[in-house]
């Protein structure tokens, strides 16, 4: 097990209770909410799980299907394809 100064960087203290009273349990963290590289908004449709069973997911559930699906959000996006259209007339 990690010493107890770096458990509060990977692992998360949850209080459980049993018949004798509390215990303390340390699971793993969620992953951070996935945010848009242009606007920092959160992306939508990639699930916040830990890094383990993120891992294990497809790779349908990990990302959206669309172009810079699990990068950008839709509404950057559209921007840059109107920006592009425009530059390119």
């Amino acid at each position: 097990m990690v010493s107890g100064q770096l458990k509060s960087r990977r692992l998360a203290r949850v209080q459980v209770k049993t018949i004798n009273g509390t215990k303390t349990k340390y699971v793993q963290r969620n992953r951070q909410i996935a945010k848009c590289a242009v606007t920092g908004k959160p992306l939508r449709g990639i699930p916040r799980k830990t890094n383990r069973q993120f891992k294990n997911l497809n790779k349908s559930s990990k990302t959206v299907a669309r172009a810079f699906g699990g990068y950008m959000s839709h509404s950057a996006l559209k921007t840059k394809i109107i920006e592009e259209m425009v530059l390119n007339k």
